[in-house]
């Protein structure tokens, strides 16, 4: 989407993720001017947050060199269509029926379309991303948390309720693992950072002296990362190795799933966890081809073009559509 000649000619765009904030200064081709980052502090609470957010974005508008026309935010949670209003974000302390268009709004003096922050991502890379061209594709990032994006037939799915997208939430293991969202075995639990996180740890107290090399790298057990199991697994840690095979194993066999429902003719993973290890990718692929429907050859796999700024070019882009009428 681009603002017509009379527009302003700028966007901020936002990406709230559970553990980090991504302001970025966005023209009308998707090329980011300006960025900034900080930790989203989610623990401090909602105030603090929205504090950080602006924060961001005003040092992002101090180097504009032009007109600013509004704000797009990509927040990790499910987001009321007319109020923008959060109304469930799991991996945000948990957060229900939270403001933060008003309170954006009124922090920064412009108006502020909030949506779902990997729907941002995949309409970011649809447009100027892996998946221009492309009228079926299906985005799938890999972050804290697992979400998703699906575009078929040239149009964003959004849903009856605007969650459509919520593939970390579908159940993987029935009766499995504890998640976030109040459900077992979803697929995030398994294989979003959270989930390698707690199954690493989990692994560490079953089995005394295993994984030295991991409390070594994070400190202590408790601050085990996703992070941390990437750096010991390029180490050659035997535990991580055994935890980086087995999510690559539960990365896959979601991924089937979610192929086999959309049948897209791209596939785009991205996401801290994948731009961490790419050998996620690698493990996880050939898994897919063995057992999606179809014919595999067709079905295309690949990473974020935008890497890191895809929700934050893409929910500047989604604002461009919704502001620039």
């Amino acid at each position: 989407m681009t603002a017509s000649s009379g527009d302003a000619s700028l966007m901020v765009g936002v990406d709230l993720g559970g553990t980090k904030i991504e302001a970025a200064l966005v023209d009308t081709e998707g090329r980011i001017v300006t960025s900034q980052r900080r930790a989203t502090q989610a623990e401090r609470g909602f105030d603090r947050v929205v504090d950080n957010i602006a924060v961001c974005v005003q040092k992002c508008l101090d180097k504009a060199t032009g007109p600013v026309l509004g704000m797009g935010i990509g927040v990790a949670g499910q987001i009321e269509r007319d109020s923008g209003v959060i109304q469930f974000a799991p991996n945000l302390m948990g957060w229900y029926d939270l403001p933060i268009n008003a309170r954006l709004e009124a922090a920064l003096a412009m108006p502020v379309v909030v949506i779902n922050d990997v729907r941002a991502a995949t309409y970011g890379e649809w447009q100027y991303g892996a998946g221009q061209g492309t009228n079926d594709l299906v985005c799938c990032i890999v972050g804290t948390g697992i979400g998703g994006g699906v575009v078929t037939g040239g149009r964003l799915l959004e849903g009856c309720h605007n969650i459509a997208g919520e593939l970390g939430h579908m159940t993987l293991v029935a009766g499995g693992r504890q998640c976030h969202c109040r459900n077992q075995g979803c697929f995030e639990a398994y294989a979003g950072g959270w989930g390698i996180k707690a199954r690493t740890q989990e692994a560490m107290r079953d089995e005394p002296g295993a994984g030295q090399r991991l409390i070594e790298l994070a400190g202590s057990l408790e601050a085990i990362s996703a992070a941390t199991v990437t750096a010991a697994y390029l180490e050659g840690d035997p535990l991580a190795r055994r935890i980086v095979a087995e999510t690559g194993h539960y990365l896959a066999a979601g991924l089937v799933g979610i192929i086999n429902i959309f049948n897209p003719c791209l596939l785009i993973l991205g996401g801290g966890v994948i731009d961490g290890l790419p050998e996620y990718v690698t493990l996880a692929e050939p898994e897919i081809r063995r057992h999606i429907l179809g014919v595999s050859d067709e079905l295309r796999i690949v990473t974020t073009a935008l890497g890191n700024k895809s929700a934050a070019i893409g929910a500047a882009a989604l604002a461009w559509s919704c502001l620039s009428g």
